[in-house]
């Protein structure tokens, strides 16, 4: 066994294909594929902490949860690298991308099911990759990481409506006022309910995290194409500033005015 072959670096280095002499194309791709590798352990982190939530072991839930964190604000960091690269060098290779766009990543979508951001419109990108669009399927089926916490707290005797609980989990979470409520006694009696009040705590930094990201992403966008379509189809630096709101644990921020 060598360092090479553990990792499987031949392979791992191989998989950079620029379609363009530009320089800078290379640095396009590394970012992007780096940035999925990161995206698939984070997937894998948030069914480990969600799994442990279901089993009540909320303790054992922050480890994961915060390197969630951690790696967002590696993802975050990557922007900077990026913006290196001047509206000049992009416009030299932006053409081979074709209708490619960072817009149709199953692994970011996965993520954001995950965490209760469901959209299935999202599925039709993966039409020919059968075993991504089933992972996306998985999340958009399943409980998110706030449904999972929402079922932990009522299961800690707190007052979670009913209708929250026995909600339809493929559909987007909307914020509700019984939840804030009870969320609210967490935090009044954080001593009371201390795995409760920490693990609140770790949803809120990737919260926090996936709120920087986003506002870092429209500026990078933003500096190096201005306000021109985006690839894809998108609408560019319009589309990512309506994304700015979404925060996938609303009753945490909401119940802060309360407090």
């Amino acid at each position: 066994m060598t360092y090479a072959r553990y990792l499987d670096l031949d392979a791992l280095l191989a998989c950079q294909q620029p379609r363009s002499d530009c320089d800078d194309e290379m640095l396009f791709i590394v970012i992007h594929q780096s940035k999925e590798l990161w995206l698939k352990q984070a997937i894998r982190e948030l069914k480990l902490a969600v799994s442990q939530v279901q089993a009540d072991q909320l303790i054992h839930a922050y480890k994961a949860l915060a390197r969630v964190s951690r790696i967002q604000a590696v993802l975050t960091l990557s922007w900077d690298v990026l913006s290196t690269m001047t509206p000049s060098d992009y416009t030299r290779f932006r053409d081979v991308l074709g209708p490619s766009s960072g817009f149709q990543s199953d692994q970011f979508r996965t993520i954001e099911y995950m965490l209760g951001l469901k959209d299935p419109r999202f599925l039709a990108y993966q039409d020919d990759r059968p075993q991504a669009r089933s992972a996306m399927e998985a999340a958009l089926g399943a409980p998110s990481m706030w449904d999972e916490a929402i079922r932990a707290a009522a299961r800690a005797g707190l007052p979670i409506p009913n209708a929250v609980l026995t909600r339809d989990v493929t559909l987007p979470y909307k914020a509700d006022d019984g939840v804030e409520a009870a969320f609210l006694i967490v935090y009044q009696q954080p001593e009371r309910y201390w795995e409760l009040y920490q693990l609140a705590e770790k949803l809120i930094d990737i919260d926090d995290a996936m709120a920087v990201w986003r506002h870092k992403h429209v500026l990078t966008v933003e500096r190096v194409i201005g306000a021109k379509m985006g690839t894809g189809g998108t609408a560019g630096v319009a589309y990512l500033q309506s994304t700015l709101g979404k925060r996938a644990f609303p009753e945490l921020w909401s119940l802060r005015t309360t407090l």
